[in-house]
């Protein structure tokens, strides 16, 4: 066990492949170098055959295009070698919440219905077509209605490869939110986070 993971560790893309096809794992960190393949094609397998668990890549390579393979491939997040396993950890953890409500390509809560594969809302006026980053944030507070979530674990529903995302910046997209969803939709539980009350 490390970091509060059960590892399956494999030193080859073929048992790489192989796993990550059988099995239902919650997270993945795969290296690009592999002595007998690319971890760009283990992803593409996966994703092809449609595993959809969040996928962090390892390189030792730092150039934009690796990143951009690792991305258009259907990565995650990215990790160049050499790096602190902190901070491989701390990738991983936000990666395993990030990805909550990922299997569920809707929903529901009270009147509303995210709908993730046209990426909108459903509202009493209608469906609302949201950004990226206002979709990760309202499935991040819509999948657990009722319960308060901290401005940390909704910064992570922020975090990119290359930014990491500020208070201001989720006080910003929380706005936005109420004004899609209406301001007694989200509350703010002060010192604490928010909260997603889907009933008025």
């Amino acid at each position: 066990m490390a970091g509060g993971f059960v590892v399956d560790q494999v030193a080859s893309a073929q048992s790489a492949l192989q796993l990550g096809l059988q099995e239902d794992y919650k997270v993945a960190v795969v290296d690009i170098g592999l002595p007998d393949g690319n971890g760009l094609d283990v992803l593409r397998r996966w994703r092809e055959a449609g595993k959809r668990l969040p996928v962090l890549l390892l390189t030792a390579r730092g150039d934009w295009q690796d990143k951009v393979n690792g991305l258009k491939a259907g990565a995650d997040d990215y990790l160049a070698k050499p790096f602190h396993m902190e901070e491989l950890l701390a990738r991983l953890h936000a990666l395993v919440r990030r990805s909550e409500g990922r299997a569920e390509n809707r929903l529901s809560a009270g009147n509303f219905v995210l709908d993730g594969d046209r990426q909108q809302v459903q509202t009493t006026d209608g469906w609302q077509v949201l950004t990226a980053t206002e979709f990760r944030l309202l499935r991040a507070l819509l999948s657990r209605p009722g319960w308060i979530i901290s401005k940390q674990e909704l910064l992570e529903q922020l975090y990119d490869l290359d930014t990491e995302a500020s208070a201001n910046t989720i006080e910003a997209y929380i706005h936005r939110l109420r004004s899609i969803v209406g301001k007694s939709s989200i509350l703010t539980m002060r010192g604490q986070g928010y909260c997603f009350k889907p009933d008025d």
